[in-house]
C-alpha cells in the first residue's frame, strides 16, 4: 500500500506517531507500507526531512521519492535520503515514445535508481509500448491506466482478487 505524504505532514511532529498508530490499528505489516514524498517536499528543509524519514524507516516502512525528475533536487542530496524507491514521473514515460532524448532520460533515471540500490517504478504507463520499453530497461514496477483506471472501492476488491490470474498488461502488478 502506498500513501502520499505532504510537505506539511513531513514538517509535522506527529507524522511518525500517526503512521505508527495506523500500523497498530490496521495490523498492516510495516514493510507493506510505502510512504511517497515528492522531490520538492524532500528539498524544502533537508535536515528536518532526513530526520523524519529516518524515524519512519525505524518503523520499518518503505519510502519512495514520487514524481522524480520534476523537482529541483540536487543529485548530491539524493544520497542523503533513506529512500527505497524512485518513482519516475509520468512526463518522462509519456514522452519516451515521442523522442530519443526522452527515452534516453527515462533510461538514465532507471539506471540512476539501480546504481543507488533503489527500486524503480514508472508512473503514467498508458501504452503497451511504454511497458515494453520499461521492461527492456529493467524498471521493476509501474502504474498507470494501462493497468487500471480509478475505480470505486467495491470494484477494487474484485480487481485485487483477480489480479494474479489476469494477463499482463491487465495485471496491476510490477513490471
Amino acid at each position: 500500500m502506498s500513501v502520499n505524504a505532504s510537505i506539511r505532514q513531513l514538517e509535522s511532529s506527529v507524522l511518525v506517531d500517526d503512521v505508527r498508530n495506523a500500523l497498530l490499528e490496521t495490523g498492516l505489516s510495516a514493510d507493506a507500507l510505502v510512504i511517497e514524498i515528492t522531490e520538492t517536499a524532500l528539498m524544502r528543509d533537508t535536515k528536518l526531512t532526513v530526520a523524519c524519514l529516518r524515524r519512519l524507516k525505524e518503523l520499518g516502512v518503505r519510502l519512495a521519492i514520487d514524481d522524480f525528475g520534476t523537482g529541483y533536487s540536487s543529485l548530491a542530496y539524493l544520497r542523503q535520503f533513506p529512500v527505497d524507491e524512485l518513482k519516475i514521473d509520468r512526463g518522462f514515460v509519456v514522452a519516451m515514445l515521442e523522442s530519443s532524448e526522452a527515452l534516453a532520460l527515462t533510461q538514465a533515471l532507471v539506471k540512476l535508481g539501480h546504481t543507488l540500490g533503489l527500486k524503480t517504478v514508472a508512473e503514467g504507463i498508458e501504452q503497451a509500448e511504454q511497458l515494453d520499453g520499461l521492461r527492456l530497461n529493467q524498471c521493476e514496477g509501474g502504474q498507470g491506466f494501462l493497468f487500471s483506471r480509478p475505480s470505486a472501492p467495491e470494484a477494487v476488491e474484485a480487481f485485487l482478487k483477480d489480479w494474479t490470474t489476469a494477463p499482463i498488461p491487465q495485471r496491476a502488478a510490477g513490471l
